[in-house]
């Protein structure tokens, strides 16, 4: 599988299909590899990679940190991880493409469209990642990794991460590098090496930047407001992603489309077909 270097950071991708570009931006939380779109919960279920590659280049990749892309230690925010698939795009050759995100991928997406709108032809937001249980959780997860930082320090995250196959969401002491600590000997020695008060601190700031509100993270309510792109938004239901996520995701976004279905209506038969038509025929402007 094909690798690039944007801003210092390996990431592996995948091309696949035929038809207009359609950059998907993987969901799985801090574990989001290209592979999830294939692995994981519904979007495994739907087939959705299947369906869009009959119509489209779909193109996936390992977000930074996970599967087989690098990593570097800094305070990450969403512009981090848009900035990866603009470059991918750059890399590629592509001056506009469709976007989608599922799950975390959202935020990504309407990241990347706040700041180059220019670049996107429209955006699927499926199963959006947000509300308070979500924003709590992922407090309590990278609280728990410092937590076992400020006892242990960093190099026993790097032992116990090298030594295992946990996820950072399986087991927060591993951390949100631990991709990386496996993959990469060179990294994970200057990993152990690392200020542990330096890293809290990188940490805590990560933490506050990428979770920090009840609703979808990403940009400013104010900034969607203002973004005339079409949108298709389908709602999630459990605590990771709440159907409030979505909503807001409609209110905000001035020419959205929402799917009003309800996930267990979310089939292979009925959701590839609602994706393809918007991607077909995206809502004109107001």
């Amino acid at each position: 599988m094909p690798t690039t270097t944007i801003d210092g950071i390996l990431t592996r991708y995948e091309v696949a299909g035929a038809g207009p570009p359609l950059l998907m931006f993987s969901p799985g939380g801090f574990n989001a590899s290209l592979d999830t779109w294939r692995s994981q919960g519904v979007y495994r279920r739907l087939d959705l990679l299947g369906h869009l590659t009959a119509r489209y280049t779909c193109i996936t990749f390992d977000k930074r940190e996970t599967g087989q892309s690098g990593g570097r230690v800094e305070r990450i925010g969403w512009r981090s991880y848009a900035l990866q698939g603009k470059g991918l795009l750059d890399h590629l050759g592509i001056e506009r493409a469709h976007l989608m995100g599922g799950c975390v991928g959202c935020s990504i997406v309407t990241t990347l469209a706040v700041a180059h709108p220019e670049r996107v032809s429209s955006m699927v937001l499926y199963s959006p990642a947000g509300g308070p249980r979500y924003r709590m959780a992922q407090h309590a997860r990278l609280g728990r990794h410092l937590a076992f930082v400020a006892e242990h320090g960093l190099a026993p995250v790097a032992e116990l991460a090298r030594g295992g196959d946990s996820t950072f969401t399986q087991d927060p002491r591993v951390g949100p590098w631990v991709t990386v600590l496996r993959r990469d000997p060179d990294f994970a020695a200057a990993y152990a090496r690392g200020d542990a008060e330096r890293y809290a601190v990188v940490v805590t700031g990560m933490s506050r930047l990428l979770f920090d509100r009840d609703t979808v993270p990403g940009p400013e309510p104010e900034d969607l407001m203002l973004l005339d792109l079409p949108a298709l938004v389908v709602p999630g239901e459990d605590s990771s992603h709440a159907t409030s996520a979505a909503r807001y995701l409609q209110e905000c976004l001035p020419r959205a489309d929402y799917w009003d279905a309800p996930v267990a209506e979310q089939t292979a038969e009925t959701a590839p077909k609602r994706i393809l038509e918007f991607l077909a025929s995206p809502p004109p402007r107001d």
